[in-house]
């Protein structure tokens, strides 16, 4: 994939000082249920990062400054925004910056969020709607909607199926893609990313991407070499200008990905389009 200078859309942070702020399901987690890498749990440095991300041709990654949950309850946490920050600041060549929302903060939140994108250079907001048993289509949400667009920033958020991430929280699956649909109509200039594919509501999410001009998806967290055809299809087809690359590291390794992507053979223009283009007018990032 040499040819192709690609942007992971969806990266955690996984620095020592990120993993600090994170309890203590997350091995558990990433390399029980996900079947990550387990000499990554001690976390690695920005630099080791990037060298990943050289191995596998990737030139900028977005790094998540998530909002799992409400603060104070069972397994929740919040990564501050500053972290993430001061990483983009180290190396701006190579990261950005999305910044997570945690629909119970309210008006605190919003204000939250614009000083991140005016004061830090935030790029996007990012939101997990199962960690707040909330539908994404809840009142709760709104005022974030309505700030993005104000602000002219893309807002990415989980659809699909959840997981059992902290036993002592365990999530329901609240991300139906169809709940973009009321979303979309109500906010037409709000450029919405559905992550992590749709699964298993996969043509649900295709089908939202494909009625709005407005809705995206992201390929994000699932294995290439198991997604539906038909996600397969709509990337390589009537979708190229829809969908996303993403690994949401570290869930999924890098240069496995970037792999079994090229497995898919997609068309030489689908691959320039998914692996950047997309990503880069979405998030109004400079082309080439």
């Amino acid at each position: 994939m040499a040819d192709v200078k690609m942007i992971d859309a969806v990266v955690n942070i996984w620095t020592p000082e990120a993993l600090a702020h994170r309890p203590d399901w997350g091995p558990g987690f990433f390399v029980g249920k996900m079947k990550a890498d387990s000499g990554l749990m001690s976390g690695i440095s920005l630099e080791a990062m990037i060298e990943r991300m050289d191995r596998a041709g990737i030139e900028r990654g977005f790094l998540i400054a998530p909002k799992a949950g409400r603060v104070g309850l069972p397994g929740c946490y919040h990564l501050p925004y500053s972290i993430v920050a001061n990483a983009v600041s180290r190396y701006p060549d190579r990261f950005s910056a999305l910044a997570g929302i945690d629909p119970f903060e309210g008006m605190d939140g919003v204000r939250a969020l614009e000083r991140a994108v005016k004061d830090d250079g935030f790029i996007g907001a990012h939101c997990y709607p199962h960690w707040f048993d909330l539908p994404p289509d809840d009142a709760k949400y709104y005022p974030f909607y309505a700030k993005c667009v104000e602000l002219d920033i893309p807002y990415q958020l989980q659809v699909g199926q959840s997981m059992i991430y902290a036993p002592e929280h365990r999530t329901r699956s609240v991300g139906r893609p169809i709940t973009l649909d009321g979303i979309a109509c109500d906010f037409p200039e709000l450029r919405l990313i559905g992550i992590h594919v749709g699964i298993p509501w996969t043509d649900e999410m295709i089908a939202m991407a494909w009625k709005h001009p407005n809705v995206f998806i992201g390929s994000d967290a699932h294995s290439p070499k198991y997604w539906p055809q038909s996600f397969v299809d709509f990337i390589n087809s009537y979708g190229q200008d829809k969908v996303i690359f993403g690994t949401d590291f570290p869930v999924l390794d890098f240069e496995r990905t970037t792999r079994e992507i090229a497995a898919l053979n997609l068309k030489p223009s689908v691959k320039q389009k998914f692996f950047r283009d997309n990503a880069a007018r979405i998030y109004k990032l400079p082309q080439g």
